[in-house]
């Protein structure tokens, strides 16, 4: 089947070289480009599309507000959005999946890579770039920065078994299932099959969202702190 793209970017030289390489892959389609959010938003209804490669500074309207609402829409339930933007830093990556980004990749990224991003994203998994994943960890470090932890007090970690907890805990470390699998030798289905469940009891949109409540409830610890 093949996977429906959206190039959301204000750079006419960024989207045309992101087609080339899409539309270079057999599964792959670029079914529309936007020069902005608010764009982005009335292409996506339109084209249907999958997966949207949203920048966050564009004119007008910004990749996070557009993502917002677009993850807001119980029509676009479907659609999922890949954050690809030059400012890999931590304000943005924690606003991109507080917004219900699914995955939050640099533009420094090798080609083959991205194209694996929209694969994955268009599997209902979740992507971080290492660097990425480095900085949302760090920032739910600092203890006196409450910003970007909302109270759990409705999530009932009760709910998840011990084998759930520990995969949930693994996710929040930014380890794909082929490695948390290895560490923990189990297959792989097996270890997607606990996270999925994990997202399903937690109110998790995508494996991007549990890494943050992994860190909001205390299942995963940030820095040298073991993982409960």
């Amino acid at each position: 089947m093949t996977i429906r793209v959206l190039i959301a970017d204000d750079q006419t030289l960024i989207r045309a070289g992101f087609r080339v390489l899409i539309d270079s892959a057999d599964d792959l389609e670029v079914v529309g480009e936007a020069s902005n959010g608010a764009e982005a938003i009335e292409l996506a209804k339109a084209t249907r599309t999958d997966v949207i490669l949203m920048d966050i500074r564009m004119p007008e309207s910004d990749g996070l507000s557009a993502t917002r609402t677009i993850t807001a829409d119980e029509d676009l339930a479907g659609v999922r959005v890949l954050i690809v933007t030059t400012f890999e830093v931590d304000e943005y990556v924690v606003q991109a999946i507080r917004a219900g980004a699914s995955g939050f990749v640099g533009k420094g990224v090798e080609p083959a890579e991205l194209l694996d991003a929209i694969r994955i994203i268009a599997a209902g998994d979740a992507l971080l770039s290492p660097r990425a994943t480095r900085a949302l960890i760090e920032r739910f470090a600092c203890a006196d920065d409450h910003s970007t932890r909302p109270g759990p007090a409705h999530l009932n970690l009760d709910l998840l078994t011990p084998r759930e907890r520990e995969i949930v805990a693994q996710v929040a470390t930014g380890m794909t299932n082929d490695e948390i699998a290895e560490r923990l030798h189990l297959s792989r289905l097996t270890v997607k099959t606990h996270a999925n469940r994990a997202m399903m009891k937690l109110g998790a949109r995508d494996r991007a969202q549990l890494v943050v409540i992994a860190y909001q409830t205390g299942i995963a610890r940030p820095l040298n702190n073991a993982p409960l």
